[in-house]
């Protein structure tokens, strides 16, 4: 009869341990990732100052509203279409963003399917950046837009949050005269 050595007995536990990660580990969920990624840039405004939701918005739509970005919903009314869902250029509107006086502004570059927009957005994590095709997801149970989950391009993740989402402003008929689908105007970026 063979003996069998302790380092061979060492060998074949490790190899087992190893092969039982292989089998309990859960399988990689590719159709939660975003099939393209967007992409964030720096801002150089020349004075260090960052540009902000609420310009970027406007520049971007051609949705000619001033003010902060919790007010954007209210001063829609009677001046442009407010909808419940999203279209190419229309404006998403965030309340609730960073507590109950704080709203988010993002343009809409691209609609996906009926859960998934590609936004174009400005100082979305308060660092002067602009995202650009940045996925976002209708998380809702009742898949009407009212709950959105935002991608987190410097993570390669979806964020933790759910933002309460208010609405989509348009130019009248949905249809934006200046959305330009992810055109930065005057706009410079610093770096890449």
């Amino acid at each position: 009869m063979r003996k069998i050595g302790l380092t061979n007995i060492g060998i074949a536990a490790l190899v087992a341990l190893a092969l039982e990660g292989c089998v309990s580990a859960p399988p990689m969920d590719y159709a939660a990732m975003p099939r393209e990624h967007g992409r964030s840039n720096l801002i150089d405004q020349g004075d260090g100052t960052r540009i902000q939701c609420v310009p970027f918005a406007r520049d971007e739509s051609g949705i000619l509203i001033y003010g902060d970005a919790v007010t954007w919903w209210d001063q829609a009314s009677g001046r442009y279409a407010r909808d419940t869902t999203p279209s190419l250029g229309s404006v998403m509107v965030l309340h609730n963003y960073a507590g109950a006086g704080h709203g988010h502004l993002a343009v809409v570059r691209n609609v996906v399917n009926s859960r998934e927009i590609r936004v174009d957005h400005a100082n979305w994590l308060n660092d002067g950046s602009v995202f650009l095709n940045d996925p976002v997801v209708d998380v809702s149970a009742d898949n009407d837009w009212s709950a959105v989950r935002v991608w987190n391009i410097p993570g390669n993740a979806w964020g933790g949050r759910v933002y309460p989402v208010q609405g989509f402003i348009a130019q009248s008929g949905n249809a934006p005269s200046k959305a330009r689908g992810g055109g930065m105007g005057p706009v410079a970026f610093a770096g890449k």
